[in-house]
């Protein structure tokens, strides 16, 4: 793999400043959010008082722990354009979930905010070693979500060349990456997977492309799938972290010169862990669900948000701002059976370390009897596709779980191809269970 490691003169200066200065900014500039959001959202000023808290009422950064969290639902209840902070006539853009779970979330940006988040995709690109005049592949999907157009910006920040893929067509995408040789591609991690297959589908070699990185972000991925891609195309793989209700992609980014978490940039965005269950403020190093404050936002500010993602902050180290460790799942998509907290990247985990085994797997939740019950659909390379080699993997990828998860699980060894595809996010979890 080539070594992208940036210059610290390509840094902005604030990447490398003091810890000092940055807890300076960012004192200056969550007054300024607080205010801004108390103003100007009714919400906000509403459940502030209900709290008894002012904006004045913020002396130090730990005194952010006084105010109340913003809750996902909170954007649904304020559907469309509730909780704007400014006329609906100075929001330049919105992006919007796809709503499957009830009312979509609306998002909006004003013009300080899209050149405030192409700047951040720029500078998470440089991290991960990308530079002015390169071409980027980006299978983001393109519309609503925030991925697609959030990365476009941001490799056109940074004075590379774009090419708007979007995401499916992997036959074409595996013809666009031959034929033009981008230097990095933007994807998600399980989409990707479908990419490397294509690869091999026609006899390629992927080794041989011109990729030297993979901006990875949209999903949780584990690092058994970062070896298993950077080993198939000798390029690095980094993670891209963010959410629509902060910005989108490039709240955070791993550096590719030390690829031990994504770097928050801490200059626009002031991170918390907190106790899911209590709303308790931890320390840094403990785990816990990631809360964020947005300290530039103008179109939409956001108050201690409650990510549900679960990680734990980490001093910094390629960077001077704090890190976040990848992501372990979500306190909203955690699994209980039996007792038993289940991540789907615990299971992926397992199913990557097991022998015979391709890098596909998907979860199916049902009731078995009284008891809520779980089987993993995995399936077979091509090359171990015989019984034998079926039923060693299977009893094997059973024990591994058992192992490490703590629980029993049924595990169907499917033919190649048969375990669902992504075509952007993964749809990791099937719920089979009745409705109740």
């Amino acid at each position: 793999m080539k070594d992208l490691s940036p210059k610290k003169s390509d840094l902005d200066p604030i990447e490398i400043a003091s810890r000092d200065e940055i807890s300076a900014l960012q004192l200056e500039r969550l007054k300024w959010s607080l205010g801004h959001a108390y103003r100007n959202v009714p919400m906000y000023k509403k459940r502030f008082d209900d709290a008894g808290v002012h904006p004045d009422d913020l002396k130090d950064l730990k005194d952010l722990a006084k105010f109340p969290f913003t809750y996902k639902n909170d954007l649904r209840d304020n559907y469309p354009f509730g909780l704007f902070a400014v006329p609906r006539q100075e929001i330049i853009r919105v992006h919007a979930s796809s709503g499957t779970t009830g009312k979509p979330t609306v998002v909006g940006y004003t013009k300080s905010d899209i050149d405030n988040w192409a700047d951040l995709v720029a500078r998470s690109l440089r991290a991960a070693g990308l530079r002015k005049g390169d071409m980027v592949h980006n299978a983001y999907g393109y519309g609503l979500f925030t991925g697609g157009l959030g990365a476009h910006y941001g490799i056109e920040r940074l004075g590379a060349t774009v090419v708007p893929m979007g995401g499916g067509q992997t036959e074409k995408q595996v013809g666009l990456i031959t034929d033009f040789k981008p230097d990095g591609i933007m994807v998600t991690p399980s989409y990707m997977l479908n990419i490397l297959e294509q690869f091999n589908k026609q006899g390629m070699d992927p080794r041989e492309s011109s990729l030297a990185v993979g901006i990875f972000g949209a999903e949780p991925w584990t690092d058994a799938m970062r070896r298993e891609v950077e080993d198939a195309f000798d390029m690095h793989a980094v993670d891209i972290y963010g959410l629509s209700e902060i910005m989108g992609p490039g709240v955070a980014n791993e550096c590719v010169e030390t690829k031990d978490g994504p770097v928050i940039w801490e200059d626009h965005f002031y991170p918390e862990i907190i106790n899911p269950e209590t709303g308790e403020v931890c320390e840094d190093g403990e785990q816990g669900e990631l809360v964020f404050t947005t300290l530039t936002k103008e179109g939409l500010p956001m108050i201690r948000y409650r990510t549900r993602d679960l990680t734990r902050l980490l001093p910094g180290t390629a960077r001077s701002m704090r890190r976040m460790e990848k992501i372990t799942g979500r306190s909203d998509d955690m699994m209980i059976l039996r007792g038993v907290n289940v991540f789907p990247t615990q299971i992926e985990e397992q199913v990557m370390a097991t022998g015979g085994l391709a890098p596909y797997f998907q979860i199916e939740l049902f009731r078995a009897g009284r008891m809520d019950a779980m089987r993993v659909l995995v399936e077979v390379v091509p090359t171990a596709a015989n019984e034998a080699s079926r039923r060693a993997a299977e009893r094997m990828l059973v024990k591994r779980i058992k192992d490490v998860v703590g629980i029993s699980t049924e595990v169907i060894v499917g033919d190649p191809g048969s375990v669902a595809r992504s075509q952007g996010k993964a749809v990791r979890v099937v719920d089979l269970r009745p409705k109740e």
